[in-house]
């Protein structure tokens, strides 16, 4: 099967030695300049402490493309400032996601130097510095943060007849959104809930409904104990831009992303957003989720598959469950809309961990080229080995909660005795600090994973929307409390609205399709 060419190959080139195209190697993608290579892939203690997080620093180009991006900086993509050269391998070992330790407090812990790279997105210099300094207008602190959603990555076809108008955005915000005015996400993580909603509530108590008059101690409860562990501020204005924000704990951001016990911000993570500050907790759990993404996603795929339905099955994984797709309250188009227009983003995000997973690669040789990266028309062609034994492997890896699902639903079908799938549930628990083992799938895995295609496909479906179905409905309801009805009301609209745009738009392209068809005849 096709693979990329090493890294030894292309910096043997003169022509390229200097150049600064990315390509590649592992887990990451590297400069290959190798002086470049050490300056800037080499982070151990960024993200904890500083804001700059994904290691840029303050010099910002200024060209700016006709779609409203600036010159991308290579350096965005890096994980912190300029150290001395690490002596840790820049390549994690090939089983570090059996037993990852998510008590690490340092990025020097990671399993290597340029362990989760994949995750930091490229955006316009201006555009980033711009939400940083959103981040700036709170005193509460912000361990982990980033912003997502149609605000920050255009989504083909996406509309914004009704969206809300920023009071006084920065010209980059405008750039970027091409006067759209859409209402920006973020994710803030913080470490102690009550203690930073205490500060955020003196210093914006105009962000909080009435729940916010209740003190920080009831705020924090609605927060953790309801739903899937965020409290969302809708609608607020912050440096003249409208935005939402959700409060989450560290712990319950990385419970869900290790573990998948609700798949909420999991879901979001899966697809790509930009990281403004970063924790190497977070990295480690969200390099854990997304590679659980693609082996999900390789238990619904045949064996030869493209890129598009890869990314799009991927994307669509936190959308199998959410009521908002079963109301009209979403476009119906959504998952489309996200691959379409950020497939580059997607690669990033997801060909490096491909590239290492054993039984799956690409099968197109437009791949070893690095301009393929940034090629919107490319749709790769990739192949996977259904050899029952490897897909068992996958079965043992998924996350822990997600999995214990799968192999409930599957107990009954197989009509495995309870007390023999007790043992096999306790042999499999991976809880147990001081229980290091490999995570190798064995008979009942392989039965699973060598179940017919449709069926497989029927079951983790299943376990999907069990998993997501109620933490996202909990999650929608305590939305109604904590927003207040005028802004729930907002919030329903806008998604209504996006509903019949979808549902307008797919109409239209059927009936051109129709028109076309019928001239062709």
């Amino acid at each position: 099967m096709q693979r990329f060419a090493p890294l030894s190959h292309h910096l043997a080139s003169k022509a390229i030695n200097q150049s600064l195209l990315l390509v590649r190697v592992g887990w990451q993608y590297r400069i290959q300049s190798v002086a470049r290579h050490h300056q800037r892939l080499t982070s151990t203690n960024s993200g904890s402490n500083s804001e700059r997080g994904d290691g840029s620093n303050s010099s910002k180009s200024s060209a700016t493309s006709s779609n409203g991006s600036s010159s991308r900086s290579v350096r965005d993509s890096y994980p912190g400032p300029s150290q001395k050269p690490s002596t840790r391998p820049s390549s994690p070992p090939l089983d570090w996601d059996e037993n990852p330790d998510l008590s690490i407090s340092a990025f020097s812990q990671l399993p290597s130097s340029n362990f989760g790279v994949n995750q930091h997105m490229l955006i316009n210099d201006e555009f980033k510095e711009a939400l940083r300094q959103i981040l700036w207008q709170f005193r509460a602190p912000i361990r982990y943060a980033f912003a997502y959603g149609s605000g920050v990555f255009p989504q083909t076809g996406s509309s914004s007849v009704i969206s809300p108008l920023h009071p006084n955005p920065s010209p980059a915000i405008s750039t970027v959104q091409k006067g759209k005015n859409k209402m920006i996400d973020f994710i803030f993580g913080v470490s102690y809930t009550q203690h930073w909603h205490s500060l955020n509530l003196h210093q914006h108590r105009d962000h909080y409904s009435a729940v916010g008059s209740l003190g920080s101690s009831f705020v924090s409860r609605i927060q953790d104990e309801w739903g899937a562990g965020v409290y969302f501020n809708p609608f607020v204005t912050v440096n003249g831009t409208l935005i939402k924000y959700g409060v989450v704990n560290l712990d319950t951001l990385c419970r869900d992303l290790s573990e998948w016990d609700t798949l909420y911000l999991a879901g979001r993570l899966q697809k790509p957003v930009k990281i403004l500050r970063d924790d190497p907790r977070v990295r480690l759990a969200n390099q854990v989720n997304l590679i659980s993404a693609v082996r999900t996603a390789l238990l619904l795929l045949p064996p030869s598959f493209t890129e598009q339905e890869l990314y799009g099955t991927i994307a669509g994984i936190s959308y199998l469950g959410d009521p908002r797709m079963s109301v009209s309250a979403e476009n119906p188009d959504k998952v489309r809309n996200i691959v379409r227009h950020q497939l580059p983003n997607f690669r990033r995000l997801y060909a490096p961990l491909i590239e290492n997973l054993p039984n799956v690669s690409f099968q197109d040789p437009r791949c070893n080229s690095p301009q393929w990266i940034d090629d919107p028309t490319a749709n790769a062609v990739l192949a996977q080995d259904m050899d029952p034994v490897k897909r068992g492997n996958m079965v043992r890896r998924l996350p822990k909660f997600f999995r214990e699902k799968l192999y409930f639903q599957y107990q009954s079908k197989f009509q495995i005795p309870q007390l023999e799938f007790n043992q096999m549930l306790e042999n499999s628990d991976d809880s147990d600090p001081t229980r290091v083992r490999r995570k190798q799938g064995g008979e009942f895995e392989q039965r699973v994973a060598g179940d017919e295609h449709k069926a497989l496909n029927k079951e983790v479906k299943v376990a999907i929307r069990r998993t997501i179905k109620w933490p996202s409905a909990s999650q929608s309801i305590k939305g109604l409390v904590t927003s207040g009805a005028g802004k729930s009301w907002r919030y329903l609209k806008e998604k209504f609205e996006k509903n019949r745009q979808g549902n307008s738009k797919r109409t239209k392209d059927s009936e051109k399709a129709d028109d076309r068809h019928q001239k062709e005849d």
